[in-house]
């Protein structure tokens, strides 16, 4: 049985005042807070940066032990490169997340790919094979011509993880490849009925290994009290 995280993407958001954030709770200590109520965190912010050693050791001083921060991987690789040759801006990007894994606190590394990015076999398995084992990787493929049985066998080989992704624009086949699971919920808003339907699903999965759900991050708190309705759905 695994563990269900649940979370957004990001945490710095005023506007989520007073609804999840209490009125007079300085930005300082929204992370101690959300940790506090939600157990994982999606962060953008690498995307566009490493992050510092400092960073992360505020991040980490910030968050109780078990608290899981998933990553998505840099644009050097996942948009520049985009995947090729990418094996040493790869080792130094996971080389700059260390003090998370030594604390025990690095989630899943997520390696968005851009819409235009098209199926390539030999392209992904030659990637996959380049990542460490020990990093539980996710790929969120947002080309529909990557849904498909070879891509899918490829990402099982290396136990990567197919990212579950549902917007407007795109959804992700319920396809697993991993010992554990990665949804990324991007809807604007979820009636009752598909809270109930997505509590559903997450248990399922747990019973293969753990889940990580994250709902888009929003200038309202949707998304955080989606996450928080979960945790308490799944019995966390």
């Amino acid at each position: 049985m695994g563990k269900v995280y649940a979370g957004t993407s990001g945490w710095a958001y005023a506007t989520w005042k007073p609804s999840f954030y209490p009125a007079k709770l300085p930005s300082a200590k929204f992370l101690g807070h959300y940790a506090s109520r939600l157990n994982s965190v999606e962060v953008n912010y690498t995307f566009r940066r490493f992050p510092s050693e400092k960073l992360l050791r505020g991040w980490i001083e910030a968050t109780p032990g078990g608290f899981q921060f998933a990553v998505k991987a840099n644009q050097k690789i996942t948009h520049i490169l985009r995947l090729r040759y990418a094996a040493d801006a790869t080792r130094g990007f996971l080389g700059s997340l260390e003090p998370l894994r030594s604390a025990g606190k690095l989630g899943p590394v997520l390696f968005q790919l851009p819409p235009n990015l098209k199926f390539d076999l030999p392209m992904l398995k030659d990637f996959l094979a380049g990542l460490p084992r020990d990093i539980r990787a996710a790929f969120e493929f947002r080309n529909e011509s990557w849904f498909n049985d070879a891509a899918y066998e490829a990402l099982r080989e290396a136990n990567a993880a197919l990212c579950q992704a549902e917007s407007e624009n795109l959804e992700t086949p319920h396809v697993s490849t991993a010992n554990f699971s990665y949804l990324r919920l991007r809807n604007e808003t979820y009636s009752p009925k598909a809270l109930r339907e997505i509590t559903a699903r997450v248990k399922e999965l747990a019973q293969q290994g753990d889940v990580f759900t994250y709902f888009k991050h929003e200038e309202t708190p949707e998304g955080a009290l989606y996450a928080t309705g979960l945790l308490e759905a799944a019995g966390n």
